[in-house]
């Protein structure tokens, strides 16, 4: 993307899915897709927007990374790249960056609650209810 080349060693994450750690992968529509394609019932998509275009060319300029040349690029490509927002399981308007990871951190905690990723809940209602029978 933009003359570069993204990657994630898949070891390392893994390894860390193995020790029951979440991996957090600040990556692409693309990169989304494939994700989903080798882990789907693992994988939670949050797409990120910012509050305006102008706000969008700014903090591209404000983080010194990218020469203008790729910020134009960037900025021209921006609405095909959020055109794929409905792809994504939640969705966060980054007003304010504190706020933005409160939000981000309240959808892992969330999921994390879901049922059906919960490891052990059934034995755990199973004893539960043989406790309340016997």
């Amino acid at each position: 993307m933009f003359d570069n080349r993204y990657g994630t060693p898949r070891g390392p994450v893994e390894a860390a899915l193995s020790a029951g750690q979440d991996v957090l992968f600040d990556i692409d529509w693309q990169g989304t897709q494939q994700l989903r394609e080798k882990a789907r019932a693992d994988v939670v998509s949050v797409f990120i927007l910012p509050p305006s275009a102008d706000d969008l060319e700014k903090r591209l300029h404000s983080r010194a990374q990218d020469s203008d040349e790729v910020i134009r690029k960037r900025m021209s490509r921006a609405s095909h790249e959020m055109s794929h927002w409905a792809e994504y399981d939640y969705i966060v308007i980054n007003h304010d960056v504190d706020e933005a990871f409160a939000e981000v951190q309240s959808i892992l905690k969330a999921e994390r609650l879901k049922r059906e990723r919960r490891i052990g809940l059934v034995g755990f209602v199973r004893g539960l209810q043989g406790q309340l029978q016997g």
